[in-house]
């Protein structure tokens, strides 16, 4: 396993960079509308009455979950996949297919045939075919932007999550209403005759996501972005040496043999453990326990709801920006990574405890704004211990064992939020987030994840010692 320091980004490679991160962006801002739909979909339509509340949070959990496991489980394989396939073609091959699929939801809901179990078999589909589009995007920008501009291009990264929660919320929700103020006469015309026939206005919402897919596979047609030469799988037109298995295994191996990585991944682990009912619980939380607060300021639910996720999307944004301006911690970045999780961790007791709209508000904020710190500090380490042309094989086993939590606590989330109230829930997972992340401030291990020479020097005698 060697790295290729002689490699050069081609000539322009930030330039491709910042059309990609655009096209992308609007495709990510295309989906929030979709899944906030969806969510609103299920609250409102779905299970509407107080006394639904059991069977709203186990369908909000399956939702999460049938997002969720093939996206962590899948992206070994994905990743060995990105590794061994031109990675452009990766990309424009699964943003249309996510396109279709769009389309399917999209007449499902209009012929008023969508049910749980549809929705569910579509998540599933979304999340096999983003698995593979992650994990070509993810290790695609580092053949094009040159290693003194990964920080800030990460930081890029993460502000694109964040801007697509910024305006869909709301956007969504006006589009949610705009079938009903047809049928009220406010929008005339056969435009207005035609919208009123929709019981709402999902499919909308849905229409944008699935334009957004097909303008980003359309756009790199145009792009050039280069996929790194494996010597390893034999020459051109001749039979791959290794399977894929064989890779999966090398990745995994890559993580095994050099244990302060495993550490870093221990403590995304942990977090992704905490956040992974959020998906689950901030409807809840938006619903009953701010209920009051929310219903005296004169608020729908969904309007409250947008005005929360709102709040946490511009926390990430603002998070993003200042990552993005400022570059990054230039060594120590582990830093970056835990005293950005102790803070997350902190706001996270008060969300969940706080009886107010609009602290609760900030605190989503507070705790957003600390995701694309700590996550452009940690791509930014695993991309310099990493050579590039393991980074798919790599970087899949790493989010399946740093994720591999998110799942199991989201069918947690489902039991729970039924049985207790979510916003102690939280709360309590806030409080063991903030004590596993100061601990780890003390883990001599962890704080030296970013010494290669000695992590190339571990890796090769665990190597030898498995050998011997």
């Amino acid at each position: 396993m060697t790295s290729q320091p002689t490699y050069q980004p081609p000539p322009n490679g930030f330039r491709t960079f910042l059309i990609v991160w655009i096209t992308q962006s609007i495709s990510v801002f295309g989906s929030a509308l979709t899944f906030f739909s969806i969510n609103i979909w299920l609250t409102q339509v779905l299970f509407p009455r107080p006394e639904q509340r059991p069977q709203l949070s186990y369908a909000l959990s399956a939702v999460a979950l049938s997002f969720a496991l093939p996206v962590v489980f899948g992206a070994p394989i994905a990743g060995a996949w990105a590794d061994r396939h031109d990675r452009k073609r990766t990309m424009m091959a699964m943003d249309f297919v996510s396109g279709l699929l769009s389309l399917m939801l999209l007449a499902l809901i209009v012929s008023n045939t969508l049910n749980l179990w549809m929705l569910i078999i579509l998540m599933v589909l979304f999340a096999i075919v983003g698995a593979f589009h992650g994990a070509a995007f993810d290790t695609s920008y580092a053949m094009i932007v040159p290693e003194e501009q990964l920080p800030r291009a990460n930081g890029m990264m993460q502000t694109m999550w964040s801007l697509s929660g910024i305006l869909s919320p709301m956007i969504a929700a006006t589009l949610i209403s705009i079938p009903a103020l047809a049928r009220q006469g406010v929008i005339p015309g056969s435009i207005g005759t035609a919208l009123g026939r929709l019981t709402n206005g999902t499919p909308l919402a849905i229409t944008i996501d699935a334009i957004t897919f097909f303008m980003a596979s359309t756009t790199l047609i145009f792009l050039y972005i280069p996929s790194p030469k494996r010597v390893d799988l034999g020459g051109e037109g001749s039979q791959p040496r290794k399977s894929m298995w064989a890779d999966i295994k090398e990745g995994g191996l890559y993580i095994w043999h050099r244990r302060p990585l495993l550490w870093l991944l221990g403590t995304f682990t942990v977090a992704n453990f905490v956040s992974g009912p959020f998906e689950v619980f901030q409807p809840l939380i938006v619903k009953f326990n701010l209920a009051n607060d929310w219903a005296g300021r004169g608020f729908t639910f969904e309007t409250a709801l947008a005005l929360m996720a709102t709040a946490g999307a511009i926390g990430g944004v603002a998070g993003g920006f200042f990552i993005s301006t400022w570059g990054g911690l230039k060594s120590k970045r582990v830093y970056g990574v835990i005293v950005a999780l102790i803070v997350a961790g902190l706001s996270q007791i008060v969300f969940g405890l706080s009886p107010l709209l609009f602290m609760t508000a900030a605190m989503a904020f507070m705790g957003s704004s600390m995701i694309p710190i700590m996550n452009s500090h940690s791509q930014t380490i695993w991309q310099t211990q990493t050579p590039r042309e393991l980074q798919g094989r790599v970087f899949s086993v790493r989010r399946l064992i740093a994720q591999f939590t998110w799942p199991l606590s989201t069918a947690l989330a489902g039991w729970a939020g039924g049985r207790f109230n979510p916003g102690t829930v939280i709360a309590v997972l806030g409080i063991v987030l903030t004590v596993f992340c100061i601990a780890q401030l003390f883990n001599p291990y962890l704080l030296q994840v970013e010494n290669k020479a000695w992590l190339d020097e571990m890796a090769e005698a665990r190597a030898q010692k498995v050998m011997d």
